[in-house]
């Protein structure tokens, strides 16, 4: 046992300096004014007061707002492929996830820009209309963009969870189903998504932290029209230079993240009595 703590020792030191000291500094940011010296600083709750002011709820709004939808979409989406892919045997499974799994080992930059390639002015979209006559059509900039580039980045985070809440129903209990006289459509509703809510609960769980707190995605398709709370703390942090509000923010959608990964390992834990 002794010689296991020895081993951990390293890892243990890298992850106080990496995660705990960086968090312990931004909560005494977000507690605190004076600049980010820490230097002359007083402790205060203006930071989190600041976060009530109408300009940044319409922020925490938006970005709320625009969380919903990219996670409505995935959903749909997200089911129909991963219920279409559980339709093959198991070796082809396999191969179709990691199909799906693939855009995720490609830096989230590089397939944002490869979007502005694809959606720009002069994109390869606008090329296709242009050999038809279609008079080219402005992508960029709008809301389909950023959406198109949200649903495309987070779709892998709703289908992966699904297919395997999915994949490990048991296939008698739908012969049950239509030995009892259901019909595919009932049996569909009653067993199949029925015992595969924890893998929607944890596809929308993911998919919708990881929307609310993108930057990239909004800046570069969006043009900077787009405020969402992870431009709001980068903003503040590089271009303001307020590193105590930035760290407020922060705090606070560390919050929602942290419940909402209880409420992933609530419904893990759900799954596993059920199982």
């Amino acid at each position: 046992m002794k010689h296991y703590v020895k081993l951990t020792r390293p890892y243990i030191i890298w992850s106080i300096l990496i995660v705990i000291v960086p968090l312990i500094l931004i909560v005494i940011y977000s507690l605190t004014t004076g600049g980010n010296e820490l230097v002359n600083i007083q402790f205060t709750l203006d930071n989190f007061k600041r976060i009530g002011e109408p300009i940044y709820l319409e922020v925490l709004l938006k970005s709320l707002l625009l969380g919903l939808a990219s996670v409505a979409i995935c959903l749909l989406l997200g089911y129909i492929l991963a219920y279409a892919i559980t339709r093959f045997r198991d070796s082809v499974q396999d191969l179709l996830i990691l199909l799906v799994t693939i855009p995720m080992w490609i830096n989230t930059l590089l397939r944002t820009y490869a979007w502005i390639s694809i959606l720009s002015d002069n994109g390869l979209i606008n090329k296709l209309l242009g050999v038809f006559g279609i008079d080219p059509v402005t992508f960029m900039y709008t809301d389909f963009a950023v959406m198109l580039g949200l649903i495309s980045d987070m779709l892998p985070f709703m289908v992966i969870p699904i297919h395997a809440s999915i994949r490990k129903i048991d296939p008698s209990l739908i012969e049950a189903s239509y030995d009892l006289g259901a019909n595919p459509k009932i049996t569909f509703w009653k067993v199949t998504f029925k015992m595969s809510i924890p893998g929607v609960i944890n596809g929308v769980l993911m998919t919708f932290l990881l929307s609310i707190s993108t930057f990239v995605i909004p800046k570069l398709l969006g043009g900077g029209q787009y405020m969402l709370i992870g431009n709001l703390i980068e903003n503040q942090f590089i271009s303001v230079g307020n590193w105590n509000f930035g760290s407020a923010i922060s705090i606070i959608l560390m919050i929602i993240i942290f419940v909402g990964l209880l409420l992933i390992k609530k419904s893990d834990r759900r799954e596993k009595e059920d199982d």
